[in-house]
């Protein structure tokens, strides 16, 4: 059985290493255009360059999506953009435009094409068109079952993999396509600038009562109708694998480094449980228990066993839960002195209980009990951003490890 890949989001040049280190056997990530993140930092030709090597000296893959339904404005500049990437070994481009996928084929013949979600692919008839044209890989719509899975993957030639989404926000639209920011702000959602309107507070107008607005209400008995749960299928794993998908893919490229660790480690401790005792496979509850320290709302599986109810709504609120924060990412370790270096990402104190957890490690849990500056010299807190301080660990760490603590 070949194994599954994870594939991880890298919004940023230091979310694709993190993604690697912590376990992703690939990453995608977008360029500064034509990518469905304009808000993400995204990548320069440089650091795509940069990423596309870190990633193959580890034998990971890299991912690039070009994913926009493009304008005629946008194609003089994208076989542009297509000319100076086609001396980089991109693994596969990620598309859902047509006319993308057959100017990716002029400018870079050998190119992989892996077809996005926004391609809404959700039969085994559509699946067949798009692998002749030269499709390698199908990014599954949201909305299809286990059982339709289980299908396509049966009438489907092996030459065809499939991929579907596994962690992370799910949106209202179909796969998506939405138009609503685009037609409220100007924003548009298919060209990577979402405003995330589906989120907003909103009221209701009766045509014959004009100036009287009704509040849409957050309680018990719904109507939120917006606000969708997350994503979480890791107590799924065996499912995931006995569908025959070829990769699961977490949503996310706007999110923290520290939820790409956290959330990219949680999956590789699963699957790799499974792949080693596949008679004896149990799930551990310490990897949900992982997930639910990064910033998420209340989990759903989605459309995998049945359609969503109103139980996949969170009608109390848009909120997220952020029970942790992530104060500490390790620059380097002493292991003489059992001193770790360690950059701040959010203000950390002398006498601190923080939980420390690294690539492919168990976290463990200690006190700040000596906290030194760069001179070291004693001081009671960090208070500044990516202030570079001094801490003693309570066991050895390495480079990339990070700290968090719960709030």
């Amino acid at each position: 059985m070949k194994k599954i890949e994870l594939l991880a989001p890298a919004g940023d040049l230091e979310k694709l290493k993190t993604a690697v280190d912590y376990g992703a056997d690939a990453v995608y990530f977008g360029g500064e255009m034509f990518g469905l993140r304009a808000a993400a930092k995204n990548f320069s030709i440089e650091q795509i360059k940069e990423g596309v090597a870190y990633a193959h000296d580890r034998g990971r893959k890299a991912h690039m999506t070009i994913n926009i339904f493009a304008h005629n404005e946008d194609i003089a500049e994208l076989e542009n953009y297509l000319h100076q990437l086609k001396k980089i070994p991109i693994d596969a481009f990620i598309v859902s435009d047509p006319g993308i996928i057959m100017m990716i084929r002029e400018a870079i013949p050998v190119a992989e094409i892996h077809l996005s979600t926004q391609a809404n692919m959700t039969n085994y008839k559509t699946a067949e068109f798009w692998h002749k044209q030269g499709v390698k890989r199908i990014v599954l719509a949201r909305e299809l079952t286990f059982q339709e899975i289980n299908e396509l993957r049966k009438r489907l030639p092996d030459t065809l993999e499939l991929e579907s989404f596994i962690q992370g926000a799910m949106c209202i639209s179909y796969s998506g396509r939405c138009l609503l920011s685009n037609f409220m702000i100007e924003r548009d959602a298919n060209k990577g600038e979402c405003a995330h309107p589906c989120r907003w507070k909103y009221h209701l107008v009766e045509e014959q009562r004009p100036g009287e607005y009704f509040p849409i209400e957050e309680d018990e008995r719904g109507t939120y109708i917006l606000n969708s749960r997350d994503l979480c299928m890791i107590e799924h794993i065996p499912d995931l694998i006995q569908a025959g998908l070829a990769s699961v893919k977490i949503e996310g490229r706007m999110k923290s480094v520290f939820y790409v660790a956290t959330i990219v480690g949680a999956y590789r401790k699963a699957i790799d449980a499974y792949y080693n005792d596949q008679e004896g496979y149990q799930f551990n509850p310490e990897w949900l228990k992982e997930l639910k320290k990064v910033s998420h709302r209340e989990f759903t599986t989605g459309f995998y066993y049945n359609k969503p109810t109103n139980k996949d709504q969170n009608y109390q609120t848009s909120a997220y839960s952020r029970e942790y924060t992530f104060v500490g990412l390790v620059k380097s370790y002493d292991e003489k002195t059992g001193i770790a270096l360690v950059e701040q990402r959010n203000k950390m104190n002398l006498g601190d209980e923080i939980e420390v957890f690294g690539p492919y490690t168990d976290y463990f849990t200690q006190k700040i009990e000596v906290l030194l500056d760069e001179e070291d010299q004693p001081i009671a807190s960090a208070p500044h951003p990516q202030q570079i301080v001094k801490i003693k660990m309570a066991q050895p760490v390495a480079e990339k490890y990070m700290f968090r603590k719960q709030k």
